[in-house]
């Protein structure tokens, strides 16, 4: 069973969908306004969070924003807002889904048991995790907090969660790009410039990403 947390303004539009999480066996709780919202997600996160674009206070993309400056926390945006435009500007900012309405409920809780696998496959990944790396109340390297882009982060988790371990350019694709179905894998590499840098600049005496010819990437850990 997983805590899910749906913001949508009405109860009435939302209890359809409320009824098929319960019946799923997830313990759901339902927020009216986007500022309680975000207020919850970061001081008690749930596994997943469904979050409707117009909301009170704080409309959903403003929440998805703030949320994403402090970690990867799943999150499906669902609203009514149909042009590509906007649901790429969800994408963007780092939504993990992103349906429309009206959508058939028992689709959405197919898509939120999705994500959750995708996340719980992605942090289960490594048994042998950096020690030099944190990720609580965002990313830290030897205590040094960084200022990461959600690609970044969501980079500098999977290589950090393995050191050593070299990852292809595609399992990189896949952590970083992960609602992307068209995107190059060679736009990795342009991410991991730019968080080698940030890496650097937090602490510069040891090369923290290195680049294997021909094959991908890895995270070295400082030597003991």
């Amino acid at each position: 069973m997983s805590r899910i947390l749906m913001v949508e303004d009405g109860r009435d539009s939302a209890s359809a969908l409320l009824d098929h999480l319960y019946n799923a066996g997830h313990e759901v709780e339902h927020i009216g306004d986007g500022a309680a919202a975000l207020d919850r997600i970061l001081s008690s996160p749930p596994a997943l969070t469904l979050l409707d674009v117009v909301l009170p206070q704080i409309d959903g993309l403003q929440v998805l924003q703030k949320v994403r400056s402090h970690s990867d926390h799943p999150i499906i945006m669902l609203t009514a807002r149909t042009r590509e435009v906007d649901r790429l500007r969800g994408l963007d900012l780092g939504a993990d889904d992103y349906v429309c309405k009206p959508f058939s409920p028992r689709e959405v809780v197919a898509r939120v048991h999705t994500v959750l696998r995708r996340h719980a496959q992605r942090d289960g990944a490594s048994a042998t995790p950096s020690k030099s790396v944190s990720f609580r109340d965002g990313a830290h390297l030897e205590g040094h907090a960084l200022d990461l882009t959600r690609r970044e982060l969501l980079l500098l988790r999977t290589l950090s969660r393995d050191p050593g371990r070299v990852f292809t350019r595609s399992k990189l694709l896949e952590a970083a790009f992960p609602e992307a179905l068209d995107v190059n894998e060679r736009a990795v590499d342009g991410h991991i410039k730019n968080l080698r840098k940030k890496l650097t600049a937090a602490a510069p005496s040891h090369g923290w990403i290195r680049s294997i010819y021909g094959v991908g990437f890895s995270f070295a850990e400082r030597p003991a």
